[in-house]
């Protein structure tokens, strides 16, 4: 099919979560025709139903698409860029997986060899509830968004990639490596997940109503996860959440030997020590 057939108002969205679901959503109010993916036909029909998407993205409106943006599982996104690998000449392709090495090393080889501008995507926006139903158009409204490019001298793609997500409303873009966004990714979003689930396992959590506030429901939030998705991220990012994970349990020991030791000093050391390493983190 030529460029001029296709319709640059045309949006294909892959995967009808949370983040595709709210991508999906996001496009259609900002007028956008939406074609979407997903594997349960019935979340499909449900979205067209609901007015989010026009129709199925499949072989007759991918076509149509100028961006694709890709929010399967992350080896579900690879398998899908490589299944449909030839249909997306000249397109700009997005994913928003939550890893990146993976994604971007398929997506940038199948790009080489189609002629198509795959770029790795990660906006810095969820919630604790997961699926269609809980989708928001103003989910990504005023966050972060980290991206992976093929190239980092090309400011016009940059632009290109900007303009073509505007309808979601992100503030800031920052660019990375695919290398780079796992490591910090491990410490800033999976480590949470795992000390949230880790945290709520204690005996005491069961009695806890009428003695828990802000800290507790901080601490507990992300513990409402998607476990197949968090399960797959984390065997993914494995090298980078491994070493976080061991870096926690040293720090951890330090403040259970200061505590049963008795040891005062040590203990206020200890907490004196993350007050203001916090201060110095966020300014």
């Amino acid at each position: 099919m030529s460029r001029e057939a296709i319709a640059p108002d045309a949006v294909g969205v892959v995967g009808l979560g949370l983040i595709g679901g709210s991508a999906a959503k996001a496009f259609k109010a900002a007028g956008k025709t939406v074609y979407a993916f997903d594997r349960d036909a019935s979340v499909s029909g449900f979205a067209r139903l609901s007015g989010v998407t026009d129709g199925a993205l499949d072989g007759t409106t991918l076509p149509l698409c100028d961006l694709v943006v890709v929010a399967l599982y992350p080896e579900d996104s690879a398998e899908w860029i490589k299944a449909n690998s030839g249909s997306l000449k000249g397109k700009l392709v997005v994913d928003f997986c939550g890893t990146k090495r993976e994604i971007c090393r398929v997506g940038f080889s199948e790009a080489e060899k189609s002629g198509f501008t795959f770029v790795g995507g990660h906006p810095m926006a969820g919630t604790h509830n997961s699926g269609f139903k809980a989708s928001s158009a103003e989910l990504f409204r005023g966050a972060p968004m980290v991206i992976v490019p093929p190239v980092f001298d090309d400011p016009s793609l940059l632009s290109r990639v900007k303009d073509a997500l505007s309808p979601l409303g992100m503030k800031r873009f920052s660019v990375t490596t695919a290398e780079e966004h796992d490591r910090l990714i491990a410490f800033t979003s999976q480590m949470a997940h795992v000390i949230s689930g880790a945290f709520i396992k204690s005996p005491t959590a069961r009695g806890h109503k009428g003695f828990s506030a802000g800290s507790y429901r901080d601490m507990t939030r992300v513990a409402k996860l998607n476990p197949r998705m968090w399960a797959d991220l984390f065997l993914e990012n494995g090298d980078n959440l491994s070493r976080e994970i061991g870096s926690m349990i040293k720090e951890l020991e330090s403040y259970k030997e200061a505590i049963d030791s008795r040891d005062r000093e040590r203990l206020e050391a200890l907490l004196d020590e993350g007050r203001r390493i916090k201060e110095e983190v966020d300014g």
